[in-house]
């Protein structure tokens, strides 16, 4: 990559920095490919590494590159599409279901859940783990939150926690009927315990969709769900669904 003259740009000079960075990445590199370190790029651009860094985070946030540990800052390869959708397949459970159970305790949900579930302060609820695939990669970590009214004859079930149990709950909440969800989506920080999961940094960008799920009018489960924002861009239509898309050209927003 050659130098460039960023002192008079009337934009940003890191946002200036991240177009001439993106045209190189285009122009220069392949997937995968690693990236000089931050000196050196800081170097041969003019630049603070205060402000490389600042358009380093804005084309990883759109995806364009990856920073993973003990590798370094790679050209992030073509993305892969995951739907996140209001439909009948879409929830706990349902045979169309695209979440994976990775363990079942029984814990305290935040304050801000409890709120939403209905529950008081301090009482101990069903938490399921559960991850998302796309192409071999996880590309979504989530926390279901299941009251015990709304799965009343799990009692029948032996097994503590697991995934086991986690699917028991599923069953049992299917069982009992859901009849609608809304969601909210914001931009977030990942959190230390989703970050290896989802193969990022603590505190890279993150898009956090919040999901509550309805039977005969109440709250019967709540999810919170992590999805990598650098491979994300969400496209809202006439229709109540999300729709995640994967793409080379995609920016999320």
């Amino acid at each position: 990559m050659g130098t460039t003259q960023l002192e008079a740009a009337p934009e940003p000079k890191y946002w200036h920095l991240r177009t001439v960075l993106s045209e190189a990445l285009d122009s220069e590199f392949s997937v995968g490919e690693i990236l000089p370190n931050e000196r050196d790029l800081a170097a041969r651009f003019g630049v603070a590494r205060a402000t490389l860094r600042q358009a380093l985070e804005q084309l990883e946030l759109e995806g364009r590159l990856q920073r993973r540990r003990g590798v370094g800052t790679t050209v992030a390869p073509p993305r892969v599409g995951v739907a996140v959708a209001s439909t009948d397949e879409d929830r706990p459970g349902a045979s169309g279901d695209a979440w994976q159970v990775v363990d079942s305790t029984l814990d305290v949900a935040p304050a801000a859940v409890a709120g939403m579930l209905g529950v008081r302060a301090g009482e101990s609820v069903h938490v399921l783990r559960r991850r998302r695939v796309s192409h071999g990669q996880t590309v979504a970590a989530e926390l279901l939150y299941v009251p015990a009214a709304s799965v009343p004859d799990l009692t029948a079930i032996d097994a503590p926690s697991g995934p086991a149990r986690g699917r028991a709950v599923l069953r049992e909440l299917q069982r009992q009927g859901l009849d609608g969800q809304d969601r909210a989506v914001e931009l977030g920080s990942v959190r230390a315990e989703d970050a290896k999961e989802l193969d990022r940094l603590p505190g890279a960008p993150v898009l956090v969709v919040t999901t509550r799920y309805f039977s005969k009018g109440a709250t019967a489960a709540a999810a919170v769900a992590t999805y990598r924002a650098d491979t994300c861009r969400l496209t809202f239509g006439d229709t109540p669904s999300v729709e995640i898309h994967h793409t080379p050209e995609a920016h999320a927003s």
